[in-house]
């Protein structure tokens, strides 16, 4: 595994030993980032980049993301950073924006909105400009923070069970020998580190070919009225069916263009904007650049010390928003796996079972967001939509009929893939055979092993899912001698476990069994009507001692936190 050959035109400075190097400082490798460091594990950040997002690209955050922000404790300042809380939210279909509007998708304002049962951290909008500055201000930036701006990461190479690499600032041209032992690959779509690894990445589905304009209309929302809304998917030509949405609530907007030989798409930015919207409004076009949209999940996630994570792992369309949040539940999900392997107590299997989970999530996102994608591509856009005639009416009420009829809902509510995602066939996790099956559309939350622990209210502001994040928990609702040999066995593999005793008839109706163990990352592990008669067994599993492929043995010893 090599990489560019320069490295920097200065004298290589002192080598930095670190736990993990992570590679990319986009908004999945900073959620790697706060990850690791919710667990005490030290790691270097290299952003190649200055952080400068010219164009942004993300700016829905799904419920589970926010759910691991509320964790490493940045949910509240993401709410806060500036989308208007009176903003429409609803989805409409439209001839043009302010023109024939043809099917509403109410969807309230996020002061309107009634509250959530299954989670304490609905979905925000927080656009990537925002986004980044607001993580890397968490994190600490600059010489003495671990996020390094303008870094090119040069020389990566596996030396053994760990990583060595140069980081070369690009301000001065001075290299800095890096030892990890662990890398974090979060270096995009393209991941040179995946190419390095000769990990296959084969697209699905057919590339297309896309603009995006970014431009300002601060009027805008003010002269639509109550016909605002956060995406205007527009019916206008086969180049102008893709959606136009506001990113910032303040009248920054990015319009889609396809680009499948239609005149169109070839237009000026500046004359497709306008005509993309009815009202006569002051108009400022920001950027335009053209997107490549591949669908890819790689084979595997992980190469020896080197990890998958984000965009290098899973490239899905955007349509539902799956993408960012789908890395963001991996970050999470690599974190508390490494911290153990680092901490000495991870089973030969632990870190196997990234991709083991991982994988099969992120080919559910793809396809369902696939079918959302495939529903804009399909949609036929007669010629007269627009026209105030009787056969454009005619046409009008067929389309909206139609659009009613067509499941354009799911791609704004998708509980089983943001919340209901479930590690079914993880060989860390304990099955459950007294469950029925559940194969049906709507898997909300619940305890069957692999799914993410149920969200109820313990107290005002205080959550089941505030229970979880340090080490292994076990839910009790009753009293059981075999308890103490659950601690014994955690205790004799040396893993984080606490007891969390219970009541409450709301959270026994949540949990569905009396015990149910759930692991640092909010998912169950095991539940029964009583803790087990051989807990050493199910210990062995969960920690990923158990494994087919290698021996019953601890984690790597040696040097505290397993540093090379």
């Amino acid at each position: 595994m090599n990489a560019a050959p320069d490295a920097g035109t200065r004298p290589p400075g002192r080598v930095r030993d670190t736990d993990v190097l992570i590679v990319g400082g986009g908004p999945t490798g900073l959620a790697t980032a706060l990850e690791l460091r919710s667990r005490g594990v030290d790691f270097v950040l290299a952003e190649a980049g200055d952080g400068t997002v010219t164009h942004p690209k993300v700016s829905s955050i799904g419920p589970r993301s926010m759910e691991f922000f509320r964790r490493w404790g940045v949910a509240d300042r993401i709410r806060r950073s500036g989308w208007p809380g009176d903003h429409s939210l609803d989805a409409v279909w439209v001839t043009r924006v302010g023109g024939h509007e043809l099917f509403r998708l109410p969807r309230h304002t996020m002061d309107t909105r009634p509250p959530f049962r299954h989670t304490p951290e609905p979905d925000a909008i927080c656009p990537q400009h925002w986004l980044g500055p607001l993580l890397r201000a968490e994190l600490g930036t600059g010489p003495d923070g671990p996020v390094h701006l303008r870094t090119r990461v040069d020389r990566v190479a596996v030396d053994g069970d760990a990583v060595r690499a140069e980081l070369t600032d690009q301000t001065t041209g001075r290299s800095t020998p890096v030892h990890a032992r662990y890398l974090i690959a979060c270096d995009g779509t393209s991941s040179p580190i995946r190419k390095q690894c000769d990990i296959p990445a084969p697209a699905r589905y057919r590339t297309r070919v896309f603009r995006n304009i970014l431009f300002r209309a601060p009027r805008l929302r003010a002269e639509l009225g109550a016909r605002n809304a956060n995406f205007y998917y527009l019916l206008m030509s086969s180049a102008l069916r893709f959606p136009l949405r506001a990113l910032d609530g303040a009248g920054l907007y990015r319009l889609t263009v396809g680009l499948q030989g239609h005149p169109d798409s070839l237009v000026d930015a500046d004359v497709l904007v306008r005509r993309a919207l009815a009202p006569d409004t002051p108009v400022e076009v920001l950027s335009d650049n053209t997107w490549h949209l591949v669908h890819r999940v790689a084979d595997t996630f992980r190469a020896g010390p080197v990890f998958l994570v984000g965009d290098s792992a899973h490239t899905l369309s955007p349509s539902g928003g799956f993408g960012m949040n789908t890395g963001i539940c991996g970050a999470a999900d690599l974190g508390w796996k490494l911290a153990a392997a680092l901490d000495g107590w991870a089973g030969p299997g632990l870190l196997d079972s990234y991709t083991a989970e991982r994988r099969p999530v992120a080919l559910e996102g793809l396809e369902e967001a696939n079918r959302n994608f495939a529903r804009a591509m399909g949609r036929e856009v007669p010629a007269a939509l627009n026209d105030d005639t009787p056969e454009g009416e005619r046409l009008r009420r067929t389309i909206s009929t139609a659009l009613a009829r067509g499941g354009v809902g799911r791609e704004f509510d998708a509980p089983e893939i943001h919340l209901g995602f479930r590690y079914a066939d993880s060989p860390i996790v304990v099955p459950d055979p007294t469950a029925p099956d559940d194969t049906g559309p709507d898997r909300r939350p619940g305890t069957r092993p692999g799914s993410r622990a149920p969200h109820v209210w313990l107290a005002p502001g205080r959550s089941t899912l505030d229970l979880f994040g340090n080490g292994f928990v076990l839910l009790a609702g009753g009293p059981s001698p075999r308890i103490d040999g659950f601690a014994r066995a955690f205790a004799d593999r040396g893993a984080p476990f606490t007891v969390h005793r219970y009541e409450s008839p709301d959270l026994a109706d949540s949990y569905e069994r009396p015990f149910v163990l759930v692991r640092p990352d909010g998912h169950v592990a095991w539940r029964g009507e009583a803790p087990p008669g051989d807990p050493a067994t199910v210990v062995a599993r969960v920690t990923g001692a158990h494994h087919p492929a290698a021996p019953d043995r601890p984690g790597p010893p040696g040097h505290p936190r397993g540093r090379p």
